[in-house]
């Protein structure tokens, strides 16, 4: 068998939870070859965010030129971009036609609540990378960031929705907002729903709260697995949910684990089931 090969555009986590690492761990767990392209180092661990760098734009197109210089990549993932001339960048290359399949995680905020985007990136996104995006896939904190609301109001599913259609519009084939967040608002905190919403479909994904520490990277490891799936030739619907059942059970084998004294990582590749 020969591999497919994807693309991950991202930040690197120095403690292995989240960006990069957790980006080439789930594509192996899909049986798909990775390539990827730094766009910032950053300093952090179990216990939050120390130090980011963000890498020079010019060397970050050359990363991604390189690899689809040589590589029939089927799909690509964005996550961590860390600056709006980093998102402009990539979303020339995307209005080029270069970057099949994308699937934008717009990563502005860590879980440990260190920003990890300069200012003006809720726009730049908006403006110029959602409009040649198959999928964006925000969390509960970005959606309403992105759409300047404020996220303690977003207390139902029919708040949510009202999240995804106004990002819709602005041009993403889909959107996926994801509910794992609600614990943080005021719905009820033994699930964690997701809402998928394209022009023709509203889906929901439900599933329930794992309760554990060990939840760093599974932002970044579902739109790794939604772009996965989609380079496998699977629909966007059926891409998520396989995404989303990838990761309940990588939280849920995890769920014990010690590593570090935050917020873990999780078993993206089976080790514990």
């Amino acid at each position: 068998m020969q591999p497919i090969s994807v693309l991950t555009i991202a930040g690197s986590d120095s403690g292995g939870g989240a960006g990069i690492q957790a980006d080439l761990r789930t594509f192996s767990a899909f049986e798909v070859h990775g390539t990827s392209a730094i766009t910032a180092i950053t300093a952090q661990n179990t216990l939050g965010v120390t130090a980011v760098h963000p890498l020079e734009p010019s060397l970050v197109v050359q990363q991604i030129e390189a690899v689809i210089d040589d590589f029939a990549i089927r799909a690509v993932k964005t996550g961590m971009l860390a600056q709006p001339s980093t998102i402009e960048a990539v979303a020339h290359l995307a209005r080029e036609g270069l970057l099949a399949n994308l699937v934008v995680d717009p990563v502005l905020v860590s879980s440990t609540g260190h920003r990890l985007m300069e200012e003006g990136g809720p726009l730049t996104y908006r403006e110029a990378l959602f409009p040649y995006a198959t999928v964006i896939t925000p969390n509960l904190r970005e959606a309403a960031i992105l759409c300047d609301v404020d996220v303690r109001d977003v207390t139902t599913h029919d708040d949510m929705l009202i999240l995804a259609n106004a990002l819709l519009a602005y041009g993403p084939r889909y959107v996926l907002v994801k509910g794992g967040h609600f614990a943080e608002a005021t719905l009820e905190e033994r699930h964690a729903p997701d809402i998928l919403v394209s022009a023709d479909a509203v889906v929901l994904f439900d599933a329930p709260r794992v309760t554990t520490n060990n939840d760093h990277g599974t932002g970044c490891s579902l739109s790794a697995a939604i772009a996965a799936g989609i380079g496998l030739e699977r629909s966007v619907t059926d891409a998520t949910r396989d995404a989303k059942s990838f990761v309940l059970a990588a939280l849920t084998s995890a769920a014990q684990w010690r590593l570090g004294g935050g917020r873990g990582p999780i078993d993206h590749l089976g080790w514990n089931q």
